[in-house]
């Protein structure tokens, strides 16, 4: 059999990676995105094992962070130090291995084309259906017409790595509810493309780990989304 050969790598697509302790996948995702893109940078979340050493022997040009923040608040870090570079179009991927690289062409050419100025890489059924109950509920609450809420595989446009990075969305706790709102708020296109996610390579999710977790999540989620669809209304 032989083997998948990548296209010409693109010489304006930029990969984004927040990590915290994925010293397990990350060289593994790093030298895989490298194939799709000019430059893969990962934001290192203070984590306190090899993530970051990994990640820059992979190839990556990677950015600590001294204190951890969070996974939207390092995903804004690299969008800033990206769109400050000249990146025209900037992907977001995970760092545990769930999101497949090898898709990153698709989402960036509806973007390109300008059909989209956000994609989304779509996966609904690899959640459970106590996720789904949540997504429902926030679609009802937001009114956001996104099927795979929380997918951080994204690519971004121009506009929409404008909007991204001003000092007003540094205050998001999460990469869904709140920027998808903000995004629709500037009057950014967006647009679902179904991709085949797999299983973190090791651990579980930082946000959906536990119960308290998964309150603080429904909590702060609802928050932003009422104030957001009041200061719109």
């Amino acid at each position: 059999m032989s083997a998948t050969v990548p296209p010409s790598t693109p010489n304006d697509v930029w990969v984004v990676i927040p990590a915290q302790n994925e010293a397990a996948s990350i060289a593994e995702v790093v030298r895989r995105a490298k194939l799709y893109a000019e430059q893969v940078v990962v934001v290192d979340d203070a984590s306190t094992d090899d993530t970051a050493a990994l990640a820059r022997a992979a190839g990556a040009t990677v950015l600590p962070l001294v204190i951890p923040l969070d996974a939207w608040c390092a995903t804004q870090t690299g969008l800033r130090f990206a769109r400050a570079a000249g990146a025209q179009y900037v992907v977001t991927l995970d760092a545990d291995g769930q999101h497949p690289p090898e898709c990153i062409p698709e989402l960036v050419e509806p973007v390109r084309a300008g059909r989209a100025e956000v994609v989304i890489g779509s996966d609904p059924a690899r959640v459970s259906e106590y996720r789904h109950f949540a997504w429902r509920y926030l679609r009802a609450l937001t009114g956001l017409g996104v099927q795979d809420l929380t997918s951080g595989f994204r690519a971004y446009g121009p506009r929409a790595l404008e909007v991204l990075v001003r000092p007003e969305a540094s205050s998001l706790n999460y990469q869904d509810v709140g920027v998808l709102m903000m995004l629709r708020e500037a009057g950014l296109t967006k647009l679902e493309v179904p991709v085949k996610m797999g299983p973190r390579l090791v651990g579980a999710s930082h946000v959906f780990s536990s119960w308290l977790k998964v309150m603080r999540y429904m909590f702060e989620s609802s928050i932003i989304g009422l104030a957001r669809r009041r200061a719109r209304a």
